[in-house]
C-alpha cells in the first residue's frame, strides 16, 4: 500500500492543473487526469523526471464511464484517494454576443463540463475519498463566479460578464457549500478556489500572475489540517464574497 497521500487532479496535462501537480509531488503520488492519455502521459514523464511520483490517468468527466474506469483504477492501484481537485474546466462564451445571445449549446457545453463533470467526479471518487484519514476535496471555481461581485458596481469583475463561464462557477460555489455541509462530521474538507488571473490559454493576454503562483490556493486547500476551512471560497488564504 502506498505509504504516501495520493492526490488526483483533473485536466493535469498543462497549465494550473500541471503545476498543481508538481508541487504536490513534492510530498504526494500524483494522478494527472487527461482526456487524452498520451498527453498526460508526457506530462507525467515530465514530473517523473524531477522525480515526483507521478501517473497519467484517462479522465473525460464529460463522460461517466470514463470516470468509473479511473475510479476503479484508483482503487485497484491504490485503495483510496486523499486529494481530489476538480481543475478541469472551459471557457467557451461567444464574446461578441450579449448575455441574453449566448447559444443553448454554449451553455450546455459548458455547464458539461465546468458543473456536472465536476459533480459527477465527485461523486464517484466519495467512496474512495472516505478511506483517507483526512480527505480534501478542492473545487477550482474563479472570482468571476462571486454573484456578490457581479451585483456591485465598481467591483473586481463587474464589467466582467462571461455569462456561461461566470454563472458555472457560481454553481461550483453553491455546489461547494452543500456537500461541505454533508460532510461536515467527517474528515473530509472542501473547498472552492479562485486562482487568480493567470498566465494560461484561458487566462490569456493581460493576465497578472504566472503559473506557479496560480497554483498556490489549490496546494494549500489540499494540504489544510483539521483546523482548515470546510466549505469556503478562498484566493491566497483570503475569502471571496459569494
Amino acid at each position: 500500500m502506498n505509504k504516501k497521500k495520493i492526490a488526483l487532479i483533473t485536466g493535469a496535462n498543462k497549465g494550473i492543473g500541471l503545476e498543481t501537480a508538481r508541487q504536490l509531488g513534492r510530498d504526494m503520488t500524483v494522478l494527472l487526469g487527461t482526456r487524452d492519455e498520451n498527453k498526460g502521459e508526457a506530462a507525467a514523464k515530465e514530473l517523473r523526471q524531477s522525480g515526483i511520483d507521478a501517473h497519467a490517468i484517462e479522465l473525460d468527466v464529460t463522460r461517466p464511464e470514463s470516470i468509473e474506469r479511473a475510479a476503479a483504477r484508483v482503487e485497484r492501484d491504490f485503495g483510496r484517494l486523499d486529494v481530489l481537485i476538480n481543475n478541469a474546466g472551459v471557457m467557451l462564451d461567444e464574446a461578441k454576443k450579449k448575455v441574453s445571445e449566448q447559444s443553448m449549446e454554449t451553455w450546455r457545453k459548458t455547464f458539461e463540463t465546468n458543473f456536472f463533470g465536476l459533480v459527477a467526479t465527485t461523486q464517484t471518487f466519495l467512496p474512495l475519498l472516505r478511506k483517507s484519514e483526512a480527505g480534501r476535496i478542492v473545487n477550482l471555481s474563479s472570482i468571476l463566479g462571486s454573484i456578490g461581485y457581479h451585483a456591485t458596481p465598481g467591483s473586481p469583475v463587474y464589467e466582467n460578464k462571461v455569462p456561461a463561464y461566470n454563472v458555472s462557477k457560481s454553481a461550483v460555489n453553491a455546489y461547494t457549500v452543500q456537500l461541505a455541509y454533508e460532510l461536515k462530521d467527517t474528515k473530509i474538507k472542501v473547498n472552492a478556489a479562485h486562482p487568480g488571473w493567470v498566465k494560461t490559454e484561458m487566462g490569456g493576454e493581460g493576465a497578472t500572475m504566472e503559473i506557479p503562483d496560480g497554483a498556490k490556493t489549490s496546494v494549500a486547500l489540499a494540504t489544510i489540517g483539521a483546523d482548515g476551512p470546510n466549505g469556503a471560497f478562498l484566493h491566497l488564504d483570503e475569502p471571496l464574497p459569494w
